[in-house]
């Protein structure tokens, strides 16, 4: 027999249906479903370890993936509640009013999401309600893999296959059918959260580019995997359309779960076995998350500190019109500029192009990869606590399986090799739209007749580099070798 004490589901970094644990134990129960989520800008203050708060691009993309989620649940009869506070407080709030008989949720493996958790799980049994947890938004638990000292793998590939090793993972939970809710509970407005840009509203570009919510995430998938044809290639080409999956904004805001794209991807190899090369490149991208959020198990400020202590020492400059020329893509060089006006549009940026602006800023610019790290936080709807940080300090060299910090990108063949036709430059910085493609990424080499048949005039209506790419290497190597104590 049924309960008729309502059970709440705390939705987090999970806002879909399908493949959702908590959702989908407390709609087999027959019991009332109510779900929450909860805007908590408080607890970060209250306690360590603080969580960050969302950048601009992400809360845009919450706003309507929030939007999605509230949808969905209308169609099978449930509704979102929202409410804003901290969790440890507006959830047993909420369970007194309706005489909860439990609260479910899934477990997110961050230590500020756990510390929070905690509380909340505190605050409730003192109630007398029960919590359930479960599995959370990873292929496999950070404590499955770990080496002899107990600690995580610090390289990318014997830890990958370590996961692989584990076989498959579960297969994905389906959505409720339907949902039996409670009529009348107070939710705040989301307009009032104020979580979309107003004035000025700069949101034009993303909702231009993307349409957030777990059908549009499905839906990417299912097309990507239809064309996953030659994507080992075509991955570091920016000038192609669908190259890359664009399912990381949907993957970092749990619209579709990591075994989801897991299974989808398995399946799709079994159905053509040609193109498992290009799927197995594609599910080690997802590997690559899942290191970066295992890392962050481990070490919960990564966003804050070298993950390699030489680095402590590095003579980082401190540029701040250098740094407002990388933000804006007014570097002089078009791959740059291109990558942080594409980033600036449309809150994401190409993966190769990302490698290059970052070897930019903290090689050629000497400024700090924290500063970087700040800036993509805040600009990209894809913003992950584990993957962004994880990614600079690669870029930096002072991270877990870094590239080495003498690895210099050089931006002119950067795009020479990856944009030949500088498709994606002129898409991105049409003012010099008109050269041709031997001068597209190098525009300080035309001729005068050169420059002027294509309407620049370098310094006015393009920059000048602000950094010769050769002394800025020499700079950049010469700053290594003093921390390596070669100087």
């Amino acid at each position: 027999m049924a309960h008729k004490q309502p059970v709440i589901v705390w939705f987090r970094d999970d806002l879909r249906l399908s493949d959702h644990p908590a959702l989908h134990e407390a709609a087999s129960t027959g019991t009332p479903v109510v779900c929450l989520y909860v805007l908590d800008e408080q607890s970060r203050a209250l306690r360590p370890p603080a969580s960050r708060p969302l950048g601009g691009a992400a809360r845009w993309w919450l706003a309507q993936s929030l939007r999605a989620l509230d949808a969905s649940l209308a169609a099978i009869g449930g509704a979102l509640v929202l409410r804003k506070g901290a969790a440890a407080s507006v959830i047993p709030t909420l369970a007194r009013e309706i005489n909860a008989r439990a609260v479910l949720w899934n477990e997110i493996a961050q230590a500020p999401h756990q510390a929070v958790a905690g509380d909340v799980e505190a605050a409730l049994a003192s109630d007398g309600i029960a919590s359930q947890i479960f599995p959370g938004d990873l292929l496999v638990a950070p404590q499955a893999i770990r080496n002899k000292q107990g600690q995580a793998l610090r390289v990318f590939t014997p830890f990958w296959r370590r996961v692989q090793g584990l076989g498959d993972p579960p297969k994905p939970l389906p959505a409720p059918q339907q949902l039996t809710s409670i009529n009348s509970i107070a939710s705040e407005a989301l307009e009032g959260w104020g979580l979309a840009p107003t004035r000025p509203d700069w949101a034009s570009g993303l909702r231009e580019s993307w349409t957030p919510g777990e059908a549009a995430a499905q839906a990417r998938l299912a097309t990507f995997l239809d064309d996953i044809g030659g994507y080992t290639e075509d991955r570091d080409r920016p000038d192609r359309d669908g190259s890359t999956s664009r399912l990381s904004p949907h993957i970092r805001f749990g619209e579709i779960s990591p075994r989801q794209v897991w299974h989808a991807a398995r399946f799709a190899a079994a159905e053509r076995p040609r193109l498992t090369g290009d799927i197995d490149k594609f599910l080690s991208e997802l590997g690559w998350r899942e290191f970066c959020r295992h890392l962050l198990f481990d070490v919960p400020d990564m966003a804050e500190r070298n993950l390699q202590d030489q680095f402590d020492a590095f003579p980082w400059k401190r540029d701040a019109a250098a740094l407002k020329a990388w933000q804006r893509g007014l570097t002089g060089y078009p791959i740059v500029d291109a990558g942080m006006r594409e980033l600036w549009h449309s809150g994401v940026m190409h993966n190769r192009v990302r490698m290059v602006v970052a070897s930019f800023l903290v090689k050629h610019l000497l400024i700090d990869w924290r500063a970087g790290e700040q800036w993509f936080w805040d600009t990209l709807v894809d913003a992950d606590a584990g993957s962004n940080p994880a990614n600079w300090q690669w870029v930096a060299g002072s991270g877990a399986d870094a590239a080495p910090y003498f690895r210099v990108f050089n931006p002119i063949l950067q795009g020479e090799k990856f944009d030949p036709d500088g498709a994606y430059v002129r898409r991105w910085v049409p003012e010099l739209a008109g050269l041709s493609n031997e001068l597209i990424h190098q525009p300080w080499t035309a001729m005068p007749l050169e420059l002027a048949g294509a309407n620049i005039t370098l310094g006015k209506t393009y920059p000048q580099p602000i950094v010769d790419h050769k002394q800025g290497r020499e700079r950049a190597l010469a700053a290594y070798a003093k921390i390596r104590g070669k100087d």
